[in-house]
Parts: C-alpha cells; sequence; structure tokens
C-alpha cells in the first residue's frame, strides 16, 4: 500500500536523541514490509509551519499523494481535531491511529482523540469498555512486538550480569539500588542514569552481552510517602566519587530514613521491552505486566518475578544456572519469530480493516523488496 505515515521521527521531537520508538518500532517494519511510505514527521513540520500551517500542510499532502492508508501515532495535542476528520474526504484513505498509553492516559487523552479516526489500535484490553462507551466501534486490540530486522542475536559473549535499560521514573532507582545492595552486580542505562543513555545499537549490544535482562513494568506506580525525598536523595548518592561499598552503606542508611514500600501487585503494562529482549535472544526477567501470559510462558519462555525478595533471589537463581537460563532464552527467541514481530501486528491489523495485507508467515518467510520512502518538505 501507499501509506501517509504521520508520527515523530526522533525521539520525544529531539534530533540530538536519534529516532523515536515509533521510527524504529513502526515505520522501519512497515517499509521493510514492502510498503510504500510518504514520511510527515510531525515535529519538524510544527517547528518549519507552526501548528496551523503544519496541519494545513497535512491536508495538502494527503489530498496530492491520494494515500490508502494514513497511519498515525499521536504524541501530543499537534494535530487538528477537524483535520483529522477532513483527512478521509480529502483523499478516500481511511485513518489509523496507534495509541500507546491507553493503560494510564485514556481520561486524560484518548478519549478527546480517538472519536475523530476512522480507526484506532490499542494495547490495552482494558480500554474496549471505554472506546464502547465512546460509541467507537472501529477498534483494533493489538500490542507491541518486535521489529525483528533490528532485535537479533549478535553471537556475543556475556559481558554484564543484569542490565536494565530504561528512565529512571517511579520506583527503579529502589529496585535497582536493593539488587545492589544484596550484592549483585547491576548495569543501568538511560536519561536520568550515571550511564546516560545508550544509542540504539549499544542497546542491542547489551541485550545481547547481558545474562539476565530486567525489565520493570510496573514502575510508574506513584511511590508511597517519603518518596521524594528518598529518589532524590538516591540520585545524589548515585553521583557521589567513591567505591561501591561506601556507596552500599550509604543507600542502606537512606533506605533506614526514607523506607520504600514494597513494589505493588498490580500488574503494570506490556510494552516494547517485553519482545525487544526476546527477540535478541536475550533472556528476559521481568515483573508482572497484563496480559502477559497470553504472549510467553513464564518460566519457559521468559521469567518473572514478584516484589524485591523475589527479584533478588530470581536474579541469583538464574545467575547460577545457565542452561536453564539459555533454554528459556532461546524458547522466547523462537516465540518472538512465530507470533510476536510487528509483520506480525501489521498483517492482522490491515485484514482486520479489509486493506491489502499478504499473510504473516509469508512476509517472514520471503525475500520482500523494501518500499519506496519520500520525506514530505
Amino acid at each position: 500500500m501507499r501509506i501517509l505515515y504521520v508520527a515523530l521521527k526522533h525521539d520525544y521531537g529531539r534530533p540530538e536523541q536519534g529516532h523515536s520508538f515509533e521510527h524504529y518500532n513502526f515505520f522501519d517494519p512497515l517499509a521493510r514490509m514492502g510498503h510504500s511510505l510518504l514520511y510527515f514527521d510531525i515535529m519538524e513540520q510544527l517547528r518549519a509551519r507552526g501548528r496551523e500551517g503544519m496541519n494545513r500542510r497535512l491536508l495538502e499532502v494527503a489530498r496530492a499523494a491520494r494515500p490508502e492508508l494514513i497511519f498515525s501515532v499521536l504524541f501530543r495535542d499537534e494535530l487538528d481535531p477537524e483535520v483529522i476528520r477532513r483527512l478521509p474526504d480529502a483523499c478516500g484513505a481511511p485513518t489509523l491511529n496507534w495509541f500507546c498509553d491507553d493503560h494510564w492516559r485514556f481520561e486524560t487523552f484518548t478519549r478527546h482523540w480517538a472519536p475523530h479516526f476512522t480507526w484506532v489500535i490499542t494495547t490495552a484490553a482494558g480500554a474496549l469498555p471505554k472506546y464502547a462507551r465512546l460509541g467507537h466501534t472501529r477498534v483494533i486490540k493489538s500490542q507491541f512486538a518486535c521489529n525483528h530486522f533490528l532485535y537479533r542475536p549478535l553471537d556475543r559473549p556475556p559481558r554484564y550480569d543484569v542490565s536494565f535499560v530504561g528512565l529512571p521514573h517511579g520506583n527503579r532507582r529502589a529496585v535497582i539500588a536493593a539488587l545492589r545492595d544484596a550484592g549483585l552486580a547491576v548495569h543501568v542505562w538511560g536519561q536520568g542514569w550515571e550511564s546516560g543513555r545508550l544509542s540504539q545499537e549499544e542497546m542491542i549490544e547489551v541485550f545481547n552481552s547481558t545474562r539476565v535482562n530486567l525489565n520493570l513494568s510496573n514502575a510508574s506506580t506513584p511511590p508511597a510517602a517519603g518518596g521524594a525525598a528518598r529518589r532524590f536523595l538516591s540520585a545524589g548518592l548515585d553521583r557521589l566519587p567513591g567505591g561501591a561499598v561506601l556507596k552500599r552503606l550509604g543507600r542502606r542508611a537512606l533506605r533506614a530514613a526514607h523506607p520504600a514500600a514494597e513494589a505493588p501487585s498490580a500488574p503494570g503494562q506490556i510494552k516494547g521491552r517485553n519482545f525487544e529482549i526476546p527477540g535478541c535472544g536475550g533472556f528476559l526477567l521481568t515483573d508482572p505486566a497484563e496480559d502477559l501470559e497470553s504472549y510467553y510462558r513464564s518460566g519457559r519462555e521468559v521469567a518473572c518475578f514478584t516484589g524485591t525478595a523475589d527479584l533478588v533471589a530470581r536474579v541469583r537463581h538464574y545467575l547460577r544456572h545457565d542452561d536453564e537460563r539459555a533454554a528459556i532464552a532461546r524458547a522466547g527467541r523462537e516465540r518472538t519469530l512465530r507470533e510476536h514481530t510487528y509483520v506480525h501486528r501489521f498483517s492482522a491489523i490491515f485484514a482486520a480493516m479489509g486493506l491489502p495485507a499478504l499473510p504473516a508467515d509469508g512476509l517472514l518467510r520471503g525475500a520482500v523488496t523494501p518500499g519506496d520512502v519520500e520525506e514530505v518538505a
């Protein structure tokens, strides 16, 4: 198909931070599946033309290009609702928006925007009744996946015992501190951590070079009272000079002064990391996420933990049992390639919409010529 692709090209719209999640996980698979894409970078157009000019340009491009589908991933409120409603009549193509955060942003964001689109995608089963109350019937329940074109095994020897890649929000600093206090070597990366950000290529290297890849899906839960002070002091402690033993003693004193609540039992949100690490052939240890059991078998294809004490115990267990860890990682990789690539996701989505779509298995087996990509000036 010819697709007018409307999303952020760069991470949070900032070119200095590299390409966005959307670029690596939506744009890249669509192009490699053979679709012809017209790339409309929301933030670049907004900077160049302002909000009104950007929306006017979007309408002009749709009329001129006559795409078969307009696929978008809204970031905030850059698009004009009236323009979204006019797009299908302007070019004869349906609009489709992927709402990434319906678990926590439905009431404040999605419900205001979803009615303007022909079709919408949600990853949250709990959001389906909410869409029904809006009267929106063209809702596709899908899920994040692995872009297997990028996330793949690299045959690297183990370099790290435990690693985590992600932002240090919620209770993540406390979780990492608990692992380190238990004497475990944990390497962390991401904006806000002492080691800073990783590039996409570096992140894939880490997934391939780590014995236990940690995912914290439920770390955005509001902290208990005193959590803000603890996080502030913990961040300062990480930046102080000194050896690991000194910092460990400091964190223990900090926890005594500002005790943190145990991780909540409510399941978190499945995100791309749940599929990317197994897609690299890496071993994934994750906290519970809503409906995760529908995608991977715990203890067979990924491993799960509940609470800090269980996390420490499971990390120690899997570091001691190389064969068991390798078998789980291998099975997770096989399940990912069999069911959880973006080729699978988009093939199912387009079929549900009645749009032209090759079967996922055929696309995975055959050599597909990537589609043409044109950037909107």
